[in-house]
């Protein structure tokens, strides 16, 4: 076994996540139900959110006020952030009724909830950096609740310029990882079965499953 740290990191991968794992072409019959859709709505909300972000970001804080293409794209990305987030949490509520940290699954439950807190603090950001009444008004109504807790002089919410780059540069970027930490570990461990479901025999090709 070669002492080279990156054969041992595609030797770790290759054992703990083959390919047939990561992109698997068979799924257990039970993942026809709905219940286990909104997962993937949720990943095809936050993929919307990220593409309209990035257009919204190529001008400046303000344009997408005056300009009709940016008052469209300024739609798209709140629209999809409130599908993201009803999707959200029809899933995590969905999760924690299939009791889904069962089966050595507690690490994708822990990724999956510090997902959602990240969310809300990457929707809170995006809220303060509307540069109209409603994100003046949320700023300094916040500035006060943060000054009661000592943090008011790390995180300025009344800041425009801090606000633009925790919600452009960094909280994005934080949440995408743990997402993909999250994904990665649902493909290692596989999707919950429901809880009366016998998981050892269970599995059949998928696209078979949804033509019975």
């Amino acid at each position: 076994m070669s002492k080279m740290w990156t054969a041992r990191l595609r030797e770790g991968w290759q054992r703990n996540l083959p390919i047939e794992k990561l992109i698997p072409d068979a799924q257990p019959a039970y993942v026809a139900s709905w219940i286990y859709v909104f997962g993937v709505l949720t990943l095809a909300a936050f993929s919307v959110i990220i593409a309209s972000g990035l257009v919204l970001a190529f001008a400046g804080p303000a344009w997408y006020h005056t300009s009709s293409f940016g008052l469209f794209v300024n739609s798209l990305h709140f629209w999809s952030v409130q599908l993201f987030f009803v999707f959200m949490v029809i899933h995590l509520w969905g999760k924690f009724w299939m009791a889904a940290w069962r089966g050595r699954r507690m690490l994708t439950w822990v990724t999956g909830s510090v997902a959602f807190v990240a969310s809300i603090a990457t929707a809170f950001t995006g809220y303060l950096i509307q540069t109209n009444f409603d994100s003046q008004w949320i700023a300094f109504e916040a500035k006060d609740g943060f000054n009661s807790v000592g943090v008011g002089a790390v995180f300025t919410v009344t800041n425009l310029g801090q606000m633009l780059l925790l919600h452009v540069a960094f909280l994005p970027l934080i949440l995408g990882v743990i997402t993909l930490v999250h994904v990665l570990m649902v493909r290692k461990r596989g999707v919950v079965p429901p809880i009366d479901a016998d998981e050892s025999n269970t599995f059949e090709n998928f696209s078979g499953a949804l033509n019975d």
